[in-house]
């Protein structure tokens, strides 16, 4: 199963070696990832206002048990979180968010 990361394309770019998070995943203690279904959702709710984003897709399997699925109480699902830093080998692809006049376009790239 792939989960997928949304950073901004210069912290992404500003990264050598293994992703260590936004500042809003240190504060929390671990990586924020989403499932395809609760991408759409993710980005109106965090991302609406900002533009250049890349998409990180990783298979879930690799990440082994520092990858915990957890509740979100405000969205009534569980979510995957990564308890590590996203090893660059772990990464499957990352590739651009577009958008246009009615927000972020996903059907190209999931």
């Amino acid at each position: 199963m792939l989960i997928f990361k949304i950073v901004p394309r210069t912290e992404w770019e500003a990264q050598s070696g293994d992703y260590h998070g936004s500042a809003h995943d240190r504060a929390d203690g671990f990586l924020h990832f989403s499932t395809a279904s609760q991408l759409p959702e993710t980005l109106r709710l965090y991302y609406a206002g900002q533009h250049d984003l890349m998409l990180l897709a990783v298979e879930a399997e690799t990440l082994g048990t520092a990858l915990k699925w957890e509740r979100s109480e405000s969205r009534n699902e569980d979510f995957p979180h990564l308890y590590a830093p996203l090893s660059c080998d772990a990464m499957k692809w990352g590739r651009p968010i577009a958008k246009d006049g009615d927000g972020f376009i996903l059907r190209e790239l999931i």
